[in-house]
């Protein structure tokens, strides 16, 4: 058998052996003269799950399917209790993939995120956090981090399922096995209900539909009118579709309080839980839109595979209970006075070094000089160290040189946040940093306004925004908290003491915005 690896990491092929609880379940259904059809409506257990068990696909179904099977079988308690047993032993014993999934192989090398991703990786491999959710403003490096962290977890041994939802920066190499990525992208439909509706733009909402909005969440299960026939495959990412009258996924659990008939959402929440059992694993889930996923479903997941981690990237957390909150800042850049005559940038400084590796793959002859990283340190001053900027502003060579660009970056840094090409990841960095601005709560977007005044350019403490709103530590403590998972404001702890600060980009996009609505203003009264 040849072992195939790729992106989803994946070989989930058939071991050449059937499993011992699926030649049971063969066993008692041939005696008895049943179908798998027939056995799948006195069970309300599917087609494919019922085939998956007897070809040794799946090997651990949960006790509510072995109840639910040895009941359509009509066994009796030997036979009963020697099929929850072998149940039990697929169980502890594992996925059957010949070599554990591997997350995408990442593009380019990791710069300036050794201690975040030490700390991950730590928190992640001992179980420590078993929720981790790494937030940040777009482009900031959150796709690349946990890249990093689930390739050193994959490198232990531990199996790595990835999902990207549509719209997240995909720099990376990524195919996926299609019957892997199927289970997983139908467990992140069941998680993300509303997601599906809204075209994974959303979540929260319960009434979705299943199989639309995510590509490939509507192709209805290829094998359910085949006896025992090889499962149908879809494009990469398909999940089975299942009309809510029909039979469950096996090992969902109970149906759904309150909704009368087996959720299909629900079932691929099972799918997952079956195939994952008790085994460590990591599932990332990059780009997860706005909103939480359905509480009881994710807790049920975590309660069923009690070895399961999960690591998170969005821009914004979920605020749900046994959630770790992982803050991605930008990179540190040099600090005022570097990068002159008397004390030259360091090329390997973090921000320095992402900078002028986006120079060299839009300029490969560039060999920068004295000068040429005195500029590069003030551009990574100027646009805060984000690596999205960074990266946006490179770009921009191709058409002037590092002087010009320092020039117009000195002028408005904003006109330069959009990728001179154009395309996806960093090129949208300006709309998505507009987008986080509108979306924070009305009392910390008054509070960053004032600060963008009052405090221009210069850290302050919490102290400061008491004295600069009048309001009490706590609400202040609440608002600015705001600002910091939003990206907005930077934190520096030093010394005991804690300081903050506006990042550059955020006031320049409040003015350039600001001065825009004055001009619009000013044209409107000219106009009457």
């Amino acid at each position: 058998m040849t072992a195939h690896v790729n992106s989803l990491a994946v070989h989930t092929a058939p071991l050449p052996e059937t499993s011992q609880v699926g030649a049971l379940i063969r066993a008692h259904r041939l005696r008895i003269g049943l179908t798998q059809r027939e056995l799948a409506d006195l069970s309300t257990i599917s087609v494919r799950a019922i085939r998956d068990l007897e070809q040794g696909k799946a090997r651990r179904p949960r006790p509510d399917t072995v109840r639910l099977m040895a009941d359509a079988l009509r066994l009796g308690p030997r036979a009963r209790a020697a099929l929850e047993a072998a149940a039990q032993q697929g169980r502890a014993t594992g996925p059957g993939w010949a070599e554990p999934p591997a997350p995408p192989t990442a593009l380019h090398a990791m710069v300036g995120r050794a201690a975040e991703a030490a700390a991950l990786e730590r928190e992640l491999a001992s179980g420590a956090e078993r929720l981790v959710h790494v937030v940040g403003l777009t482009g900031v490096g959150k796709t690349r981090l946990a890249l990093e962290v689930a390739e050193r977890l994959h490198g232990t041994g531990m199996p790595v399922l990835w999902h990207a939802f549509p719209g997240a920066a995909a720099d990376y190499l990524a195919s996926g096995e299609v019957e892997l990525a199927a289970r997983v992208a139908a467990a992140v439909a069941g998680l993300f209900p509303g997601a599906q509706d809204r075209g994974d733009t959303g979540g929260g909402r319960e009434d979705a539909e299943p199989g639309r909005g995510h590509p490939g969440t509507g192709q209805r299960d290829a094998g359910t009118g085949r006896e025992d026939g090889e499962p149908g495959r879809g494009h990469p990412g398909t999940g089975p579709r299942h009309a809510s009258t029909g039979p469950r996924e096996a090992g969902t659990g109970p149906r759904h309080a309150g909704t009368g008939k087996g959720d299909p959402r629900e079932a691929g929440v099972g799918g997952l839980a079956e195939l994952l059992a008790e085994q460590p694993a990591v599932l990332v889930l990059d780009g997860t839109p706005a909103g939480p996923p359905r509480f009881d479903r994710l807790t049920g997941l975590l309660r069923t595979c009690p070895g399961l981690r999960l690591l998170v990237t969005s821009d914004q957390p979920w605020e749900i209970p046994g959630e770790r909150i992982f803050l991605l800042s930008p990179l540190e850049v040099p600090a005022e006075g570097v990068g002159s005559h008397t004390a030259p940038a360091d090329p390997a400084a973090p921000a320095v070094r992402v900078f002028l590796d986006h120079v060299r793959r839009v300029r490969p002859e560039f060999s920068p000089g004295p000068a040429d990283l005195e500029r590069a340190a003030w551009i990574c001053r100027r646009l805060d160290g984000h690596p999205g900027a960074l990266a946006a502003a490179a770009s921009w060579l191709v058409v002037c040189d590092l002087d010009a660009l320092c020039h117009s970056l000195d002028g408005d840094p904003v006109a330069l946040l959009d990728h001179l090409g154009g395309g996806s990841g960093a090129e949208r960095f300006r709309g998505a940093l507009y987008d986080r601005l509108d979306r924070l709560p009305a009392e910390a977007r008054e509070l960053l306004a004032a600060l963008c005044d009052e405090r221009a350019g210069e850290s302050f403490e919490l102290a400061d925004i008491t004295a600069l709103t009048g309001l009490g530590l706590p609400q202040c403590g609440r608002m600015l908290r705001e600002l910091l998972i939003s990206g907005t404001v930077r934190a520096a702890h030093e010394g005991g003491s804690s300081r903050f600060r506006v990042l550059g980009l955020v006031r320049a996009a409040a003015a350039y915005r600001a001065a825009g609505r004055t001009a619009l203003h000013t044209a409107a009264i000219a106009a009457r």
